[in-house]
Formats: structure tokens, sequence, C-alpha cells
């Protein structure tokens, strides 16, 4: 009789049947991963399987003992690939080498989308040395993690009638992050928004 694992969560109770004689841990269903629902040699329990070898050759159509003896023959594991096809599609593989390059490549993916991250630091117009050395800094390391950063200068008031102040603000930004910036940025290019002035600066390197 198959194993069950209840995932206790508000409401209704969920039960989670694992088709495999072999005793899992009790896991909560919402953070089950998707690799953890992937059938894994003699976790599959079709009565036959489409097998396609390590280099993708496909084998036929075979029970699961077959398949994952051949597997085993190969040193290689029997993996559950596509369990919703008719017979379901299983691949002979390193499955711990596959974990790994899922893993790899989903880390890859969170840096790309973290390097896409825009990233903003608001001064003012008579902001003092320390609070510009201080935000300064955080332009820096953002633009260094290969984020890019909005300058933007926020005005009140009066200040309205001196934008000559942002820019100059701006100015001094840029001189500091010349070396992490790529373009020619110069503070002529900065662009009013009602109160604000704002500038976009690019790393020259986007990890």
């Amino acid at each position: 009789m198959p194993h069950c694992c209840v995932g206790l969560r508000r409401g209704p109770i969920v039960f989670l049947f694992w088709p495999t004689g072999g005793r899992q841990e009790n896991t909560p269903i919402a953070k089950l991963k998707k690799e953890d629902l992937v059938r894994v040699n003699d976790q599959i329990r079709a009565r036959q399987v489409r097998v396609i070898d390590e280099a993708g050759v496909q084998l036929g159509i075979m029970s699961p003992r077959d398949a994952l003896r051949e597997a085993e023959d190969r040193g290689y594991d029997l993996v559950e690939v596509a369990p919703k096809a008719t017979p379901p599609v299983c691949r002979i593989m390193d499955y711990g080498k596959y974990r790994y390059e899922q893993k790899r490549r989903a880390r890859e993916s969170r840096k790309h989308q973290h390097a896409d991250a825009v990233k903003e630091i608001k001064y003012r117009p008579k902001i003092d040395k320390h609070d510009f050395d201080t935000k300064t800094n955080h332009v820096r390391q953002f633009l260094e993690e290969g984020n890019k950063v909005r300058i933007t200068i926020m005005f009140r008031g009066r200040e309205m009638a001196h934008p000559e102040f942002g820019r100059e603000i701006i100015g001094r930004v840029i001189e500091a992050t010349a070396d992490l910036c790529g373009g020619e940025n110069t503070a002529s290019l900065a662009k009013m928004e009602g109160r604000n002035m704002s500038l976009m600066l690019t790393p020259t390197k986007q990890h």
C-alpha cells in the first residue's frame, strides 16, 4: 500500500500519495519543489515506458524493470521526464548531474534577473558632503553588482528655481562613478519630471 504524506495547512487536510514503497518524510505540500515530484529508477510505476538513452536515441517501449536494467548497465539512472505521455517517457541520464545543471541554470537566471534590476538613489540639491558620500557609495555598490541606477534629485519649494544645483549634484555623481559606467554620461542629459530631475547610469559590465 503506498505511503502518504499529510500537508497541514489552513482549511481541509490535503493528502499527497507517493507511488513508491520507500519511506518519505512528512513534508508540507507548500514546501514541495518541482524536482521532488520527479520519479526516478524504482519509483517509476507505469506498466510500460518509452525509453530514450543518454545520447537521445529512442530505445523503444519496454517495462520499467527492463528500462531500469538498461540504465544500470550503462551506469546511469532512469528518469521519468514526461509522466503524462502515453506511455510515459523515461530518459537514461545521470540524475545527480541533471539536478546540478538545473540548479546552476536557475542561479544563472536569477543573476540575469538581478542584473536587469533598476535601483534608485535620491539626492537633495543642498545635500551635505557626508550624505552625498554615503549615497554615492550605494550607487557604486549597485553598479558593481551590475544594476542600473537612477539618480534622482528632489526639489522642494523655491529650489525649483535653481535646477543648476541639481545638475551639479548629478555631475558629481557621474564623476565619482565614471570608472563603473558605460557610455558618455553628462549632467546635461538629466531630465526634469515634475519636481524631480533624473538620470540613468548603466554599468559597464552587467554580471
